[in-house]
């Protein structure tokens, strides 16, 4: 299908462009794409994204590479919470078969795709997903950032139908909170991050000689890297303000995608790119508005939570451990998507240190409380 005369701009083909262009297609929605090229410093690296639930990510569902029916946590003693997911599945999928397969449909469709660093205001009206600075105007800002290798070990060590989600059998951050995440694809291979939450990022070699120690503490034995992949993800409770550029929609990681709490965005994507693919095929693109990312009283729980981190009143490791351990576990992977009830979330809130998160609302009645970055 030809999609003829372009009457919308997407910028970038990373998780938030790539999730709407495929939309559009679907839609008959005429439109261009601006992505800078390979080489440039400013694409999104390679990078694997997870999601959970009963049904695959949105369309993505042929491209999840792997699977798995049970997480586990590991707390800093060793203690192992198990929780098997019943009809959900927690699931992986690799951005650059993303990449792959969204830009097989565009030129299926007819859909020009140009390559070029666009340095300025793009050809309204346009959705524009290209990373902004991070506010600085919330209480909280501490980055979520990972080194991660995808390994071959030279005997079966891990577990192909478990997903372990947080192993925090590594010294933990002050005002943070640091843990390893192993996603295995088979006996022999998987990916293994060092992961952690904190106000400063470390040096290349601190972050190699800690998923080392990662590797060691999980028993991997001698092992082949096949790959790497890093990041660097804002977790903040500050808002991000919409483009003053009429026609021009900012969206994903710049207009507040990313759950606070936790990174993860895609899942939140895939419901916006749902939401703006519809707006376009029913009216202009002219009038195109972003449905909220998250609720309300979600981004409270998230800065709370936040904050008393930060703040050491709470130990992030003992934290997430007790949520998953005092908690039927679709509650808790229901909350960190967004989709549990007012009830599912106090039910939650009964389960958090209570001293320690009401001290943190407290101190939000004290004026002049600073940002902690």
């Amino acid at each position: 299908m030809d999609h003829g005369e372009a009457r919308l701009t997407v910028v970038g083909l990373g998780a938030a462009g790539a999730s709407l262009a495929w939309r559009l297609v679907d839609a008959g929605v005429p439109f261009e794409v601006v992505e800078a090229p390979a080489a440039a410093d400013v694409r999104s690296p390679d990078r694997t994204w997870s999601t959970w639930g009963a049904h695959g990510p949105g369309p993505f569902g042929h491209l999840v590479a792997a699977s798995w029916p049970r997480i586990r946590l590991v707390a800093p003693d060793g203690a192992v919470v198990t929780a098997d997911l019943g009809s959900w599945r927690y699931r992986s999928l690799h951005s650059t078969d993303l990449d792959r397969a969204v830009r097989a449909k565009l030129a299926a469709a007819g859909v020009a795709v140009h390559e070029r660093v666009l340095a300025g205001r793009p050809p309204a009206p346009a959705v524009d997903t290209r990373p902004v600075p991070v506010p600085t105007d919330g209480r909280t800002l501490l980055w979520q950032h990972f080194l991660g290798y995808r390994v071959r070990a030279e005997r079966p060590v891990f577990d192909p139908v478990t997903a372990t989600l947080m192993d925090f059998r590594t010294p933990q951050p002050a005002g943070g909170v640091a843990f390893g995440y192993v996603l295995p694809t088979t006996p022999t291979e998987a990916l293994v991050e060092y992961t952690e939450f904190s106000e400063h990022l470390l040096t290349d070699a601190q972050y190699r000689e800690r998923l080392g120690e990662l590797l060691q503490r999980s028993g991997t034995g001698p092992h082949e890297v096949l790959s790497e992949e890093r990041g660097v993800i804002p977790m903040t409770d500050a808002g991000f303000p919409a483009s003053d550029e009429p026609g021009v929609l900012r969206w994903g990681a710049n207009a507040g995608s990313i759950r606070p709490s936790t990174g993860y965005s895609f899942t939140t994507l895939q419901r916006q790119a749902d939401a703006l693919a519809a707006q376009a095929a029913r009216r202009s693109v002219d009038g195109l508005t972003l449905p909220p990312p998250h609720r309300g009283r979600h981004l409270l729980m998230d800065s709370l939570v936040l904050d008393a981190l930060t703040s050491g009143r709470i130990d992030g490791a003992s934290f997430f451990v007790d949520l998953f351990r005092r908690n039927p576990v679709h509650r808790v992977l229901g909350f960190l998507d967004g989709t549990t009830t007012p009830a599912e979330d106090l039910a939650l809130m009964a389960t958090s240190p209570r001293a320690a998160m009401l001290s943190t609302v407290l101190s939000r009645a004290r004026p002049g409380v600073p940002l902690r970055r």
